[in-house]
């Protein structure tokens, strides 16, 4: 028996068909959907919206694992059906009979049993999903909040900065700074281009100079574009350019990081998984700050071995947001000195929780801040109204 005395006795795996429970699955009106530069732009019939090349084909999903005392942890990812098909049916193995806090041993296992066909994508999703259910399950079983369990906090609360198409109201709300998804890329030419840069001027005219502006592009641009959306943005003061490139083009990322001025950061991450990619992207890119998301790039368990690799190249960690599952993170470490929060109003003008209507108490900054809770695990209750369809064993896809 492990030192608690306690087993994983099932893991179920739940996908969300819940409207509004998946913040890539909004109405038709929410700016997440809207137009934003993407790599399918170049595509006329699938750059309006982003729902129309599928960002929303994959739906969020919910893993519980409980332990035969009857206790559950639960953990969030995307990946919908494919995902949940592969935890029932191949992940499953290395989890249930295990003691619960043989995390590592869970994780390595997975890993190393998908290599074939996983390394990164959704079946990384499915093993952070999964790892994410066993810290929970073992923060409730110890009686303490996850945090404590991997360090304690460095300091009493987060301080935020805003991604959404209005910093301006990002700025009235308290947070930080505000992160701007770009609108037009490549596709859109010279005209984009100075769209782009007018919208940007605009906004840095209305926070003032000292309120960090920085660009969301989400793996929309080529190195040329991006070299003159960086150059033109560092005159208007912006904090760093983020995420320019497919995800596997370190070349770009390296040779854009070497034309940066010193005034203007190299950012990314946020679709890299596990150390691996990382590492390439520290040692060989040399990026200013890695943006990995820990329903992503492997869990928790995997993101603490990326921070602490970034930690030895002297660079930050500024998570993705994802919620109660980063603030745990984050508050934990020193070179994670702010984080994200994903303005999820429709109209970008109020602040509410990105996992609503999925968790009934899940905590959101207030005037750009915030405490993290003492809750054991992860200190989020799963609301089981929220459109959660189980996945069964030997289900068809």
């Amino acid at each position: 028996m492990g030192i608690l005395g306690k087993k994983i006795k099932d893991i179920r795996a739940y996908v969300v068909e819940g409207g509004g429970a998946d913040y890539h699955d909004q109405g038709t009106e929410h700016w997440i959907v809207q137009q934003i530069a993407t790599p399918m732009s170049i595509y006329p019939e699938y750059k309006e919206t982003r729902t129309s090349f599928g960002i929303n084909a994959l739906k969020s999903i919910v893993v519980e694992v409980e332990a035969d005392d009857g206790t559950i942890g639960f953990g969030i990812s995307t990946g919908g059906y494919p995902a949940a098909w592969l935890i029932k049916n191949h992940l499953d193995r290395f989890i249930v009979g295990q003691a619960v806090e043989n995390i590592e041993i869970m994780w390595d296992q997975m890993y190393r049993a998908s290599l074939y066909y996983g390394r990164k994508g959704i079946v990384l999703n499915a093993i952070s999903a999964v790892d994410l259910a066993l810290w929970d399950l073992l923060g409730k079983l110890r009686e303490e909040p996850v945090y404590a369990m991997i360090g304690g906090k460095v300091r009493d609360e987060l301080q935020f900065y805003a991604t959404g198409p209005r910093p301006d109201l990002a700025k009235e709300m308290g947070f930080i700074g505000g992160k701007i998804p770009l609108k037009y890329g490549p596709a859109d030419g010279e005209e984009g281009l100075r769209k782009n840069i007018e919208f940007a001027s605009d906004m840095r005219n209305k926070v003032g100079d000292d309120f960090w502006l920085m660009w969301d592009c989400w793996m929309s641009l080529d190195l040329p574009y991006a070299q003159k959306l960086m150059s033109k943005s560092e005159e208007l003061g912006f904090k760093w350019i983020e995420e320019c490139f497919n995800p596997d083009d370190y070349w770009s990322y390296r040779d854009l990081k070497k034309r940066a001025g010193n005034s203007m950061m190299v950012t990314t991450g946020e679709h890299e998984a596990t150390r691996y990619g990382f590492k390439m992207l520290l040692e060989f890119c040399d990026v200013d700050i890695i943006q990995p998301d820990v329903g992503w790039c492997g869990g928790l368990t995997e993101l603490i071995k990326i921070g602490n690799l970034a930690d030895s190249y002297g660079k930050m960690v500024v998570p993705h947001g994802s919620g109660v599952y980063s603030h745990h993170y984050v508050v934990t470490k020193v070179n994670s000195p702010f984080t994200e929060y994903l303005v999820m109003s429709p109209d970008a003008a109020s602040v509410v929780p990105q996992f609503e209507p999925l968790l009934k108490n899940e905590p959101i900054p207030v005037n750009g801040r915030l405490k993290v809770g003492d809750a054991p695990g992860f200190g989020a209750e799963l609301n089981y109204d929220a459109g959660l369809v189980k996945v069964e064993k030997g289900q068809a896809l």
